[in-house]
């Protein structure tokens, strides 16, 4: 089975031999890996380079301890790469798991240690190697990394599949296709499972040995687990709607009987965000140009991982819809808001009251930006009305878009706003957006 991932794969291809380190990025078992030692690899092989000139090494991998120490893994790439008359293309898998140690020839120096940027840097001097690396966390590129990066580092992020990429390996019934993405999301290794128990199974499993494991050693929070996955479920049960720290604090009173503080609340969001696992979206006051407020929304990276946490009980498709175009506008590199229009009503009594309205998305990339709502449906006129009520608001003349689960065809009302059906938008519209 074949995956397509032109749009990852382009980018390793543009960057070939440009100097600088190469960082693959993503949630686990997205298909870095894949991409990086199977399409690239095959990339490589059809332009002519030799098989012992792509040299890969898979970090997480137990007969690769030994270079999960940083010298040993210098030394040992130098001794692969040191005929200087070829060019080595080096591939090194899950780099976040070589470790940090004491530089052994400053042993009275606590501070001086010696980890995988240094061994990076280093490799990345050699004349003849083309460097590349996948890891699994954010916090590969904080902005203490990037730092000492020095700008010789450029991430290329991998996200779970879209619609259109899930939709090139699908080999079931076409009509059940937008069902099966809906409930199982992009993660690679679910197209290869063909029962319900399997595929839950799987995800399933992904949290609980993975994820969760990942975030609770990586951050020291053995003693946490219980509150990290309830916090994962409520953040699963309210996806795309609006909320903040101390919300969350209070329904961790009430429903849980936990006093948890909204500061360790969103130190551990940010364990999530920094594992992938979550996405945070901030709020865009369209008239006002600024970024508002501390309500935000957070959407899941995938939505068969957020369906996993609710054992696939909690099916609210306009909400699973929401998140699924949010995360195929950040896969083709939009920056996303939530957009807000604040407006004057008249209430009941005649009196003029304000009132803030929402558009889903405003998208952002360049000097290009679109207005998008996500419905169900718009087939009744006050319902098509309620959704475009906030696009009506804004009087600037880019492209306003309501993308709806209805099978439509695509058609333009009295103002210029386009309806589209959802299968439509996210398999021909958007790759024609932003260019």
């Amino acid at each position: 089975m074949v995956i397509k991932r032109e749009r990852y794969l382009k980018q390793l291809i543009a960057k070939k031999k440009d100097g600088m380190i190469k960082i693959v990025t993503g949630i686990r078992r997205c298909g870095k890996s894949y991409l990086l030692n199977n399409l690239f690899r095959q990339h490589l092989l059809k332009e002519g380079v030799e098989e012992r000139d792509i040299i890969m090494l898979a970090l997480d991998e137990d007969v690769n301890i030994r270079y999960r120490n940083p010298l040993e893994l210098g030394k040992y790439i130098r001794e692969l790469c040191a005929d200087q008359s070829r060019y080595f293309y080096v591939l090194l898998d899950e780099i976040q798991k070589v470790d940090s140690i004491q530089n052994p020839y400053l042993p009275d120096n606590p501070n001086e240690r010696i980890g995988f940027v240094d061994v990076l840097l280093g490799l990345k001097n050699l004349p003849n190697i083309d460097l590349y690396v996948t890891g699994s966390n954010s916090r590969m590129l904080s902005v203490d990394i990037l730092t000492e990066f020095k700008d010789r580092g450029e991430e290329i992020r991998v996200n779970p599949l879209t619609f259109d990429e899930f939709m090139s390996a699908y080999q079931g019934d076409s009509r059940m296709a937008w069902t099966e993405f809906m409930i199982y999301g992009g993660m690679p290794f679910v197209l290869s499972k063909e029962e319900h128990a399997d595929k839950a199974a799987y995800l399933t499993g992904l949290f609980e040995r993975t994820y969760i494991s990942d975030v609770i050693e990586r951050n020291n929070l053995k003693g946490d687990k219980e509150v990290l996955e309830d916090l994962l479920n409520i953040l699963a049960s309210s996806v795309g709607s609006l909320t903040n720290t101390t919300k969350l604090e209070n329904t961790f009173k009430s429903e849980k009987g936990v006093n948890i503080s909204h500061n360790t609340i969103a130190a551990y969001i940010d364990t999530f965000i920094d594992a992938f696992i979550i996405k945070r979206v901030a709020r865009y006051d369209i008239k006002g140009r600024k970024y508002i407020g501390a309500q935000q929304k957070y959407f899941y990276s995938d939505v068969g991982l957020r369906n996993a946490r609710l054992n696939f009980r909690q099916q609210e498709e306009n909400h699973i819809m929401e998140n699924i175009i949010y995360n195929e506008l950040t896969a083709r590199g939009f920056c996303v808001d939530v957009g807000v229009i604040e407006t004057l009503i008249t209430n009941a009594e005649g009196k003029r009251q304000r009132s803030v309205l929402e558009v889903d998305f405003v998208c952002n990339q360049g000097n290009t930006r679109y207005y998008i709502q996500s419905a169900l449906t718009v087939a009744e006129e006050n319902k098509r009305q309620q959704e475009i009520n906030s696009l009506m608001k804004i009087n600037d003349s880019f492209v306003k878009i309501v993308v709806v689960r209805d099978k439509i065809v695509r058609w333009y009302d009295e103002t210029g706003i386009l309806y589209i059906g959802v299968e439509d938008f996210l398999l021909n519209y958007i790759n024609t957006m932003g260019k």
